[in-house]
């Protein structure tokens, strides 16, 4: 199966629950935003440019609980933001699988590492050991932090952990292989870091998926090869979706980087083009969605958006109409539901209803239409079940050829023009170990976040030469 069967049921029984309850709007997926601070500024992200004024603020643990009971959703993506800079992350997740909940923790993987090592100190004996052991052996753990693992105090065995779940999975940011990786998330090493913590994460016994943005400038052969390598590195499976034009991402692209919106973000008709080969990639690898969502992308249906079914619980409270747009915050999950005309919004018959909507065709409002039967065609819910109960894709064999490190791991970073630029301004001046490195990021994962470096340098490439 592309998903495992308890979590089949579990989102099966909800939604012929309501059916039969005949609830006109109901969630199936929660996206939980604890706070909205990021180590990393993603080009293209809306959440740290709409909330730049509450970066510091949080969601108090309790209030995250009482969101996802309110609105009963099976399936909570915990997202931000950076959900593992949220001090309470442990308890949240302890917490939602008390509550019966699956969840995804949607991280850029930059302290994924770190917190496995707090699991693999509460957990250790002799079973871990053999696991320390090929970490070690493999550099994804350093000896230091294995003898700190072996050496674990009282308070670090008792300590709320992550632990491995068949209800819960890493879901890695990652919309590239190295290169454009790195570019996107503005900051190199960021990809040599998301794979060193999804091959622990496997060694460990973790469900692990990936999510990709897909934007005008992303090659769509790049993005098979990154399947065949994630498939060949034994992802269990990859949430993919076309960018928004968030207004804050694009005033700030114009602002901050100098770049046309135009040339990032993609119409309807280039996400359909960017998307022909979804059906494909979908027998190929483990693609989550349903297949009515990929017909949809491949521009051979249409679909009425349904963002009510995954909505977004964050520091203002409940936003609407959707992830992606903000007209008000609620109070409560059913104040918004009653109060937004949501008949003002999505696309209908080809034209928008909202400007906004044009060329919107995100997962968190079309991919559950899919599943709920929204829009339906006869075939459509056989189609359905074939795909998720057939045979999970074996890992692609070309995956272990595909040069996945192609961007600073053999010097072509995108930082790489502009260190040639100012190497000689530098040569004669005294250097910090920092400057030595001659990189703005270190392997460990709890680096923090400073774009000033890549600015400056960008700066002076940029600048006229004499």
């Amino acid at each position: 199966m592309r998903f495992p069967l308890a979590l089949t049921l579990k989102i099966a029984r909800h939604i012929i629950k309501h059916k039969a309850k005949r609830t006109p709007k109901f969630a199936m997926v929660l996206q939980l935003e604890p706070l909205h601070t990021c180590n990393l500024t993603c080009t293209g992200c809306g959440r740290i440019r709409e909330y730049s004024t509450s970066l510091k603020d949080m969601v108090p643990l309790e209030r995250c609980l009482a969101a996802a009971e309110e609105c009963d959703a099976p399936m909570v993506s915990i997202c931000g933001g950076e959900p593992l800079i949220y001090p309470k992350i442990e308890e949240l997740v302890a917490g939602l699988r008390e509550q019966g909940r699956i969840i995804y923790i949607c991280t850029n993987a930059m302290f994924m590492r770190k917190k496995m090592r707090d699991y693999m100190a509460s957990r250790y004996d002799a079973d871990m050991e053999a696991r320390l052991k090929e970490l070690v052996s493999q550099e994804l753990v350093t000896e230091k932090d294995a003898e700190v693992i072996r050496k674990a105090d009282a308070a670090a065995r008792e300590k709320v952990v992550i632990a491995p779940s068949r209800w819960m999975y890493w879901n890695v940011h990652v919309d590239g292989l190295e290169y454009t990786h790195d570019l996107i998330v503005e900051r190199e090493g960021v990809f040599k870091e998301c794979v060193a913590a999804m091959k622990m994460a496997k060694i460990l016994g973790y469900q692990v998926a990936t999510n990709t943005t897909v934007y005008k400038e992303t090659d769509v052969q790049e993005l098979e090869d990154m399947f065949k390598y994630l498939s060949w590195l034994g992802v269990d499976g990859h949430t993919i979706s076309p960018g928004y034009d968030y207004d804050a991402a694009k005033k700030d692209m114009v602002k901050r980087l100098g770049r046309d919106p135009q040339a990032f973000f993609l119409t309807r008709d280039v996400t359909r083009q960017k998307f022909k080969k979804i059906e494909d990639w979908g027998k190929m690898f483990t693609i989550f969605g349903t297949p009515v969502y990929q017909e949809f992308h491949a521009g051979k249906r249409e679909l009425t958006c349904t963002a009510w079914a995954i909505p977004t619980f964050n520091v203002r409270g409940w936003k609407a109409p959707c992830y992606l747009m903000t007209d008000g915050h609620y109070n409560g999950y059913q104040e918004m539901l009653t109060k937004v005309d949501w008949e003002k919004y999505g696309v209908v018959d080809g034209v928008a209803r909202d400007p906004r909507c044009e060329n919107c065709m995100v997962h968190c409002g079309y991919d559950p239409s899919g599943a709920l039967g929204t829009n339906y065609q006869s075939g459509d819910n056989w189609k359905n079940f074939k795909y998720n109960f057939a045979s999970k894709p074996k890992p692609h064999p070309a995956g272990q050829q595909v040069l996945a490190f192609n961007g600073q791991s053999i010097g072509k970073g995108h930082l790489a023009e502009a260190k040639a630029a100012v190497s000689k301004e530098f040569a004669s001046t005294p250097k910090s170990v920092f400057q030595r490195n001659g990189h703005h990021d270190h392997t460990g994962s709890d680096a923090g976040a400073d774009t000033a470096q890549r600015d400056a340098l960008i700066a002076k490439i940029n600048a006229p030469r004499s």
